[in-house]
């Protein structure tokens, strides 16, 4: 197999809700490709998309109730900015699993249709 590309895709109940919170917190722009799928692109990042779901239901991990789906890493060099933008765009903090003057470490967020995600520093 030859993988020519990848697509980051997120369903989500409220499209414009999920694309604008992506293209906030990576510094993008929404395109509105049609109805149900948006793609946020952003320069020197590969761009992630949303797909509406209606039916999309959020997963509760780090609780297992509702298993994880997908998640994403971002690397930061300013945690604590880049905690405050993320959760001034909607993010939702969903585990302290490090303090953020710990040389390095990670913590999980939720985007607004409830997608993990972590902010990750240090070495």
């Amino acid at each position: 197999m030859r993988t020519t590309g990848l697509t980051i895709a997120f369903d989500a109940s409220d499209l414009a809700a999920e694309s604008r919170f992506w293209a906030d917190l990576l510094g993008g722009e929404v395109v509105r490709t049609d109805d149900d799928w948006h793609t946020v692109r952003t320069p020197g990042l590969p761009d992630v998309c949303v797909q509406l779901s209606p039916d999309h239901v959020p997963s509760t991990w780090p609780d297992p109730a509702v298993r994880q789906q997908v998640h994403l890493d971002l690397d930061v060099d300013d945690v604590r900015a880049a905690e405050a933008d993320a959760l001034a765009v909607g993010a939702r903090l969903l585990e302290e699993t490090h303090p953020l003057d710990a040389a390095e470490g990670f913590r999980v967020y939720a985007s607004p249709a409830g997608h993990p995600f972590c902010l990750c520093w240090g070495d």
